[in-house]
């Protein structure tokens, strides 16, 4: 074989410079969750909420009941968390303030409004020793020949899997955690949904909710479509567990096996949890739980839709987001040609992406 006449050039000075400069942050990229994960816990936005909005490093010592002695190094870490985007920062003539930006308005507790849903516990969770342990394990499981089906770097690592009936045996606290950041996430933009894509809604004159947890989804449906007929459909310890509500019908079960009969049935952020196969298991009981598409039958899927088109910083997050459930659970987040796919082999017919909001895409998927 010839040799490659390719050569290899070598990096200017000014390029390694930069390079090593870019190692640094991606190697460190920790410590931002890590600092992130402080805040959180020492209740940082809170304390700025309750302090008017505004807070000073001396405001934030007092209320937050730190030693005097601390003042300098929450200089570094507000200093590091304003950098990253998740405080603002403003400089005045005598003293620099701290104020709340969207991001750190999600880690605000206590705040009724109907789009704010306190997101501290999908950071806890995130950032919890047994999620980073499991990614610290991800070169041992990419080297282990594991027989089908394949165990989560999770699951191989701490021996039962996330998300589970099971999952309280390993730490009841993490399942505690998990499952309350996992409803904050799944319940943040529903009022978006509702208010920008109306028109899933409107003409519907029943729906189910697969995995819809306590309800809060179809709560805010029929606040704003009060002749929808919804059902939710969970594991029996979540319908337990959810509130009583006159306008909504609560079936403990299992989607694998039926879904109760609707017009439309609706799975929110409940796919990426599963592989291809269980996508299609799943898709075939919506099918049969819905009329034709004549009589307005369809399943509406909320899910990330990864497409760099998003930009590269909400790309990056689907991918992130790709990477959780992929060290995690079974899952993935997928594009449209992954979608596509999961449809066809499910029986549909075909199906239309009703709009992009933020990292996620709203599907209509028609029998």
């Amino acid at each position: 074989m010839a040799a490659d006449s390719r050569t290899i050039v070598a990096p200017t000075d000014a390029e390694l410079l930069q390079a090593q400069a870019d190692l640094w942050r991606h190697s460190l990229y920790y410590l931002t969750s890590m600092a992130l994960k402080c805040a959180v816990e020492l209740h940082i936005p809170t304390a700025i909420h309750n302090l008017g909005g505004a807070a000073s490093l001396p405001d934030l010592v007092t209320a937050l009941s730190l030693p005097q002695t601390k003042l300098p190094f929450l200089r570094r870490l507000m200093r590091l968390l304003v950098t990253s985007g998740i405080f603002a920062s403003e400089s005045g003539a005598e003293v620099e303030t701290y104020r709340l930006n969207p991001l750190s308005w999600l880690l605000v507790e206590g705040v009724e409004s109907e789009d704010h849903t306190y997101q501290k516990y999908f950071v806890l969770g995130t950032i919890s020793r047994h999620y980073v342990e499991a990614g610290l394990s991800l070169a041992d499981w990419f080297r282990k020949d594991l027989p089908a089906p394949l165990p989560s770097p999770f699951e191989g690592l701490h021996g039962l899997p996330l998300f589970h009936e099971t999952t309280k045996l390993l730490d009841e606290e993490l399942d505690r955690i998990v499952n309350k950041g996992k409803a904050a996430h799944d319940h943040l933009a529903i009022g978006t949904v509702i208010r920008e894509c109306g028109d899933l809604f409107k003409g519907l004159q029943s729906l189910t909710d697969c995995g819809g947890g306590d309800g809060t989804t179809v709560r805010g449906i029929i606040k704003a479509f009060p002749h929808i007929k919804c059902t939710v459909l969970d594991r029996p310890e979540v319908i337990e567990a959810a509130p009583a509500h006159d306008s909504v019908t609560y079936v403990s079960g299992d989607m694998f096996h039926s879904i109760p009969p609707a017009q439309a049935v609706m799975l929110k952020l409940v796919l990426h949890f599963c592989n291809d196969e269980d996508c299609v298991k799943i898709l075939e009981q919506c099918r049969k739980a819905i009329p034709s598409k004549q009589e307005g039958g369809k399943v509406i899927i909320i899910e990330i839709l990864l497409s760099p088109s998003t930009g590269p910083i909400m790309y990056e997050a689907q991918l992130l987001m790709d990477m959780l459930m992929m060290v995690n659970t079974k899952g993935k987040q997928r594009d449209e040609n992954d979608w596509r796919d999961i449809f066809i082999k499910a029986g549909f017919s075909d199906y239309k992406i009703v709009k992009k909001i933020g990292a996620r895409g709203i599907i209509e998927v028609y029998p």
